[in-house]
């Protein structure tokens, strides 16, 4: 039982990982031209793109602490 809900979370924060991994902006560009503020000068975007930043990394320690378990509960 223990190793179903450990797949679920970790599949879930695989998808998490790449979907927020492609919302991060590339070179020049950014979350804020996906929502149209294009060079608009609003001071949120910065607070979405730090927040974007946070959401992630959570996602990705996640992934990895599912993937250790797994790995343990797996091999044993």
């Amino acid at each position: 039982m223990i190793n179903i809900l450990l797949i679920a979370v970790h599949v879930v924060a695989s998808l998490m990982l790449v979907l927020f991994i492609l919302l991060h902006s590339g070179r020049g560009t950014g979350l804020s031209d996906v929502f149209g503020g294009g060079g608009g000068g609003l001071g949120a975007t910065g607070a979405i793109e730090k927040n974007l930043d946070r959401i992630t990394i959570a996602a990705a320690i996640i992934y990895g602490i599912t993937t250790i378990l797994l790995g343990l509960r797996l091999s044993s």
